[in-house]
């Protein structure tokens, strides 16, 4: 079996692969202050609970855009799995894959994992929008290649900021509201959250099909890509495992 785990700034999502298929996946809140031992108990919880077999796991694959928690990771990991194979994905193995990653040490791991999985499942000409901590637009082209990347704040990230640079403007739930007309101040958020980032999801996928000059297969991923996808004119697919499928296959390449 295998555990793929993927660190990113607000979530780390993890799951059990055997067999092409998931036995089952977690997402935990990241806390760069919890020590190892205090993910270990987190993690032993889970699986015991999810009853997965320690011993069975032969093989973990490791993605991180937080490099404080690499070390206290790697420490848990390898106590809690003594006779697993470690794998740690970083610019050292990605002449390995089957994409062209141009700029090795200017993206992010979890980028080139949900590149590798579109690429192999819809080709070239893919671009994948993760809705993440980060709003990521990453782009796969006509031979293989990662032509680029595009980066904007998170709804979440947005929304925390609004509520946090404002005196009167609360937290809210992200949902689509009942009307792009606010008739109170949750609804007026959504309002511009939700059809605010449509729009802006939807003018980055036509200005860099226009750029490139072809039709671009667009999947999302990430916690929230099932609120906004939907709303969208040009987003084909939506893959909430995405990340998790290609650190998977990643791991079959090294």
């Amino acid at each position: 079996m295998l555990l793929a785990i993927d660190i990113g700034n607000t979530n780390i999502v993890f799951g059990i692969y055997k067999d092409k298929e998931w036995l089952n996946h977690w997402r935990i809140q990241t806390d760069q202050l919890k020590t190892a031992d205090e993910y270990e108990v987190i993690f032993r919880s889970l699986l015991t609970a999810g009853k997965i077999c320690r011993t069975e796991i032969s093989r973990i694959i490791l993605s991180s855009v937080v490099p404080s928690l690499v070390h206290p990771f790697r420490e848990m990991l390898s106590g809690l799995f003594s006779n697993a194979v470690i794998n740690h994905l970083n610019p050292d193995i990605y002449d390995r894959l089957p994409i062209k990653v141009l700029n090795p040490y200017q993206i992010g791991s979890d980028l080139v994992a949900n590149a590798t999985a579109a690429y192999q499942k819809y080709g070239n000409n893919t671009m994948v929008i993760d809705f993440g901590t980060a709003l990521t637009f990453t782009t796969i082209g006509k031979n293989s290649a990662i032509l680029g990347v595009a980066i904007a704040p998170g709804l979440r990230t947005a929304v925390g900021a609004l509520a946090g640079k404002t005196a009167q403007l609360p937290q809210i739930h992200i949902a689509p509201p009942p009307s792009v007309l606010g008739e109170n101040t949750i609804h007026a958020i959504q309002s511009g959250i939700i059809f605010g980032y449509t729009g802006l999801v939807d003018s980055m996928i036509e200005r860099t099909e226009k750029e490139v000059g072809e039709s671009l297969n667009v999947v999302a991923t990430g916690g929230l890509s099932a609120v906004i996808a939907p709303l969208t004119k040009n987003i084909k697919f939506c893959e909430p495992m995405l990340t998790l499928e290609g650190l998977a296959q990643i791991n079959s390449f090294i």
